[in-house]
């Protein structure tokens, strides 16, 4: 079905109720395996309608942050949710209490009851008031920062298109389009400041409800983290350290010696050419049909894929007054469709977003029509954004479609120095967020100077110089999944590493490597993270010497 023809509805949470408690009672009195399944199935059904509705209210919400209809109904969502979620895991109670575990197994797969014990851990009515909180804190974060305003050389902008002026090759123009978003920030900084505040302190406050010492390892496991830890990760940052930073600072000198400039200064480092970063050909219309003809040619599956999504309208990607910036990819469950939302902008980021996001809305595609229950469709997140970023690596040879032959190849090396430059700016993210949720007693100043202070560690080639906000330690409230998506952002890292591997394979037989991705994608989340990687022919971006050695490869490259 068309987008704008699916029916939103308000959930109605008294039915919900009524529902989950007939099941619930059911799947305890059930003596049999397979009708326990069936139960299971129909609390699936309620589960998709639920995000369903959720999803659509999201997602119309974002696309016109001033529709004060969908503006109430997420209002609603947020509220009902973290409800709606505990209706949900008292029947997943009776389900892991089961004395049929083994029977159900059968049709579930161990993994099943692994993520929901994970998720009845991370749950108590206890917290439902502060999550309700929590989502409208997060919501109220959006909001501000999509209600940008910003005078600009004669023009008002919002900040996703104050971006592309922001890697300008015009040195002045960069740097007064960051200075500009100096101001944005200045001026809302207190606002940011208390936003945050009270949301680590209402994290740290549903953690010790929940017996956790912090709210590092609850935020682990309410993202479904069921085979590394925090030492892991930890591990894993010390190797980025290390390993890629010192390869960075090189490329960095690099950089400036192509700009013609002494050393970078942070309104230069976005910028990688003396004339540009490469630039799409044409506007979204033709981006699309090129993305459909590379889908096309790079498999079947692909192709039947965007043309699903072309034909049904899922996407909405131009960046507009009143839409919430960023992108992302969303599921619509009861249509068995993902959306693409996004920003384009007139950069390569706009390319980035037909081959980043389609990786996610391809993974979904399958795993909707292929996998019977929603909590095994999806992975991890560390695994979903793997299927992104690699899917970014193997358009590779289409490239030209987007930008040109000549375009393209400079798109190739702007894109493997952009992969690996993310990687420590992830970690820092990561390192941050763990630092804060280990220390909610920080104020708003002493939180800007760790940030600080690790931006020295992962990214010592940036001078910020006389800029404002940035060298006080503020950035950090530029990146929304600091606020609304608490320790997901080391998910881009991991899966930034592994998409590499995917791609240094595929430069030496795109064929062999592209069949292994399908295989990764087709499992959904029937399988951990590192079952996944391992069962892809990877190495798990945690082992020791994983970094060097990838460092290595794409060095060659470049």
């Amino acid at each position: 079905m068309e987008f704008s023809k699916m029916t939103y509805c308000r959930p109605n949470l008294a039915k919900l109720e009524r529902s989950y408690a007939r099941i619930t009672q059911a799947f305890e009195q059930s003596r049999s395996a397979e009708e326990q399944y069936r139960l299971i199935l129909e609390h699936e059904k309620l589960f998709c309608s639920f995000r369903t509705m959720a999803s659509l209210a999201l997602i119309r919400s974002s696309i016109n942050i001033n529709d004060k209809y969908y503006d109430g109904e997420m209002s609603f969502i947020n509220a009902s949710e973290p409800v709606f979620t505990g209706y949900q895991l008292n029947f997943y109670r009776a389900v892991a209490a089961s004395p049929l575990r083994k029977g159900l197994e059968k049709y579930t797969g161990s993994l099943f009851f692994t993520n929901i014990g994970l998720s009845l851990k991370a749950f108590s009515p206890e917290t439902v008031e502060l999550q309700k909180r929590e989502n409208a804190l997060e919501t109220e974060y959006e909001k501000l920062l999509a209600s940008a305003k910003i005078s600009f050389r004669g023009k008002i902008l919002n900040l996703s298109e104050l971006q592309k002026y922001s890697i300008s090759p015009d040195r002045s123009i960069r740097r007064e389009a960051w200075q500009k978003t100096a101001g944005f920030f200045l001026s809302n900084s207190e606002r940011l400041d208390s936003i945050y505040d009270e949301l680590v302190k209402n994290r740290t406050e549903q953690a010790h409800r929940l017996g956790y010492q912090d709210y590092v390892q609850l935020g682990y496991d309410r993202l479904g983290r069921n085979c590394y830890g925090p030492g892991e990760v930890k591990k894993y940052r010390e190797q980025i350290v290390h390993d890629l930073v010192p390869k960075i600072t090189e490329l960095k000198k690099r950089q400036a010696k192509r700009l013609g400039l002494p050393d970078i200064k942070f309104w230069d480092d976005g910028c990688l050419f003396p004339d540009g970063n490469p630039v799409p050909q044409g506007g979204t219309a033709e981006l699309v049909d090129d993305a459909q003809q590379m889908y096309h040619e790079m498999s079947p599956l692909t192709g039947e894929f965007f043309d699903y999504m072309k034909q049904n309208g899922l996407f909405d990607l131009e960046s507009k007054k009143g839409k919430e910036g960023g992108g992302y990819c969303d599921d619509i469950p009861d249509y068995k469709s993902p959306f693409i939302f996004s920003n384009f902008n007139g950069t390569a980021g706009d390319v980035e977003v037909l081959t980043h996001e389609a990786g996610h809305a391809f993974a979904s595609y399958l795993a909707l029509r292929s996998i019977p229950l929603l909590e095994m469709s999806c992975p991890t997140m560390d695994a979903a954004e793997t299927h992104s970023m690699s899917m970014e690596l193997f358009a590779r040879p289409w490239d030209k479609l987007f930008f040109g032959k000549s375009g393209a190849e400079k798109f190739h090396q702007y894109q493997l120095e952009s992969a690996l430059d993310f990687i420590p700016y992830g970690c820092l993210v990561d390192h941050f967020q763990t630092e804060m949720y280990r220390h909610p007693e920080f104020t708003p100043e002493e939180r800007k100077q760790v940030w600080l202070k690790l931006e020295h560690l992962y990214r010592p080639w940036i001078d910020f110089a006389d800029m404002p906000f940035f060298n006080a330690g503020g950035g950090y409230q530029r990146q929304h999944h600091i606020y609304s998506s608490p320790l997901y952002y080391i998910d881009y890292c991991l899966a930034q590493t592994t998409a590499l591997e995917f791609g240094v394979a595929s430069e030496k037989n795109w064929k062999e490597a592209f069949s292994r991705y399908l295989a990764f994608v087709k499992a959904g989340g029937t399988k951990t993270y590192i079952q996944l990687v391992e069962s892809a022919g990877l190495e798990l971006p945690f082992h020791e010497g994983c970094i060097s050695r990838l460092c290595a490869e794409i060095g060659s490259y470049l």
